[in-house]
C-alpha cells in the first residue's frame, strides 16, 4: 500500500498486489487501504536515527532497519512484553557467531 507518488508505479511487479491512496485529494484511507502503518514505522525510525544513532552509513542501513523492524513488530501495543521481546531477541542469535577478526576486517576493509 502506497500513496500515488510516481516512484511507486512499478511496485506491482514486485508484489502480489498494490493498492494506493490519493493524498492530493485528501484520501488517506479507503477501506483497508492506507499508509498509516508504514508512516508510523518511518516516524519511529527517523526519531531513532536522529536521537539515538545520529548517523548511519548506507552500507549498514539494512541493519538499522532490521533492528527497528524487530522493535516495531515486538512492541507493547501488539501485546509483546519485555520478557517475550527478550526471548525473541535471544532466539535471533541462535547459530550465529561473532568474532573479532570478522568485525575488524569489515571495519578496516
Amino acid at each position: 500500500m502506497t500513496d500515488t507518488s510516481n516512484i511507486y508505479k512499478g511496485i506491482g511487479r514486485e508484489f502480489a498486489s498494490h493498492e494506493t491512496v490519493n493524498h492530493s485529494i485528501s484520501e488517506y484511507a479507503r477501506g483497508l487501504v492506507h499508509t498509516n502503518t508504514i508512516e508510523g514505522f518511518f516516524s519511529i525510525f527517523k526519531r531513532g536515527m536522529r536521537g539515538v544513532y545520529q548517523h548511519c552509513s548506507e552500507q549498514h542501513l539494512f541493519r538499522y532497519l532490521a533492528e527497528f523492524d524487530f522493535r516495531y513488530s515486538n512492541r507493547e501495543g501488539l501485546g509483546v512484553d519485555d520478557k517475550a521481546r527478550h526471548i525473541a531477541a535471544i532466539k535471533g542469535i541462535e547459530g550465529k557467531r561473532l568474532t573479532y577478526r570478522g568485525t575488524y576486517r569489515a571495519t578496516h576493509a
